[in-house]
């Protein structure tokens, strides 16, 4: 049975939110303003029909959305879009952070990492993305967040996890354009036989990806899959992190490459394969951190055979169990931190105590971004700038650079 509801507001993850005499309730693909009809389950509902559209509501770019989970606000007009990411940040920088800094936006198209989900079906192969808040996977014939290459490559694609599947469940394939082809990495479709890597092995050649590894064994590698940061050529090994598109990586850098570019000496803290480390190196000495032993040597790799880079050295630590202290801080006049979603409470609790002058905090998460900035601030830093960053195109999703100063000690 369906009730009408009026939409008072967009939430925090795209769904429209109208208020009820029992509380909030959460409906998604509506707008503020709307008058919609939908069937109630809790604190959620389904939308049944439009019967007052917003000015705002435009015609999505995807025949996928509403049913793919992939993207939450392909209806919203882009300038509201663009207000309701910035604001994400600005609520939850709300008393810390005086002035926010415009959104950098995000192109369609751009997107070179996308995770897919695979099942093999009475169908056939299942390849695509989960129902929002469902294992349900819904198959994909296109995808306008994704870079061409991907969308081309949907069959051949298909056709590598149905070669690979040894399991009756749903299983993950990561695919992430490189210089050197598509590296396809399969997470838990069960263990792969002889006779099954052989004829995946050679799709693969046929079908010229430059790699295939499950569960980040590396199957086959007809070439090395390299990735370009600034000037310097990393080969990545299996499943390494890297930034969802080309354009939001250099416009962090950009950023953090400008307020570090007075220090001499600059950690990278939660390095990863080298996106900052890589192009600080160009004017910098730096220290890369990094737990993963994997990506840190692909970083190592890459600065040995790059030209023009200053000194760049590499440590193995877990920053979440053993955080830089401030005394080794102290060695460092720049440092640049870019942790998982959890954020860096710990390692900012270090770097609030130690003497570098230059901080600049990357993150994914703005509510762990305002935990740990407030733990820098407290600890005398001054907050200069705040960028959100845009490079999960049409998702509640949003980056943002932070850039902090500590004025020098009086003696």
């Amino acid at each position: 049975m369906s009730t009408r509801f009026t939409i008072k507001r967009l939430g925090s993850q795209g769904d429209g939110v109208a208020e009820t005499e029992t509380g909030e309730l959460f409906i998604p693909f509506t707008l503020p303003g709307e008058t919609v009809t939908a069937a109630r389950e809790k604190d959620r509902a389904t939308l049944m029909a439009v019967l007052e559209a917003s000015p705002l509501r435009i015609d999505p770019a995807c025949r996928h959305f509403t049913e793919c989970g992939g993207c939450a606000v392909q209806h919203l007009q882009a300038d509201a879009y663009h207000q309701w990411k910035r604001d994400k940040v600005v609520h939850a920088l709300k008393g810390i952070a005086g002035d926010i800094g415009a959104l950098v936006p995000c192109a369609p198209h751009t997107r070179r990492r996308v995770v897919l989900a695979a099942r093999r079906a009475d169908t056939g192969m299942l390849l695509g993305f989960h129902r929002h808040l469902s294992p349900e996977i819904i198959p994909i014939e296109e995808c306008p967040i994704s870079l061409p290459e991907i969308v081309a490559a949907l069959d051949r694609l298909r056709s590598v996890a149905d070669l690979v599947c040894a399991t009756t469940k749903s299983f993950r394939m990561a695919v992430t354009v490189t210089g050197s082809g598509l590296d396809v990495a399969v997470y838990e479709s069960g263990k792969l036989g002889e006779n099954q890597r052989r004829v995946a092995s050679n799709f693969i050649m046929a079908n010229g990806f430059a790699r295939l590894s499950i569960d980040d064994e590396i199957v086959i590698e007809p070439k090395k899959p390299v990735i370009m940061f600034g000037t310097v050529a990393v080969a990545a090994p299996p499943g390494a992190f890297l930034q969802a598109t080309e354009a939001a990586e250099q416009a962090m850098a950009d950023i953090v490459g400008g307020h570090l570019k007075r220090a001499k000496k600059v950690a990278d803290l939660f390095a990863g394969c080298g996106s900052f480390a890589l192009r600080l190196a160009a004017k910098s000495e730096v220290h890369a951190v990094e737990g993963d032993a994997a990506a840190l040597s692909a970083l190592d790799r890459g600065s040995r055979f790059a030209t023009g880079l200053k000194r760049v050295t590499g440590e193995r630590r877990d920053l979440f169990r053993r955080p830089l202290t401030f005394k080794e801080l102290n060695a460092f006049d720049g440092v640049v931190f870019d942790p998982p979603r959890a954020g860096a409470e710990d390692q900012s609790k270090q770097i609030a105590r130690s003497d570098v002058p230059f901080v600049a905090a990357v993150s994914c998460n703005p509510v762990t971004l305002a935990r740990d900035l407030r733990i820098l601030m407290d600890g005398g830093y001054v907050l200069k700038s705040v960028t959100p960053i845009d490079q999960f195109l049409w998702s509640p999703h949003v980056e943002a650079v932070a850039l902090l100063e500590k004025p020098k000690r009086r003696r």
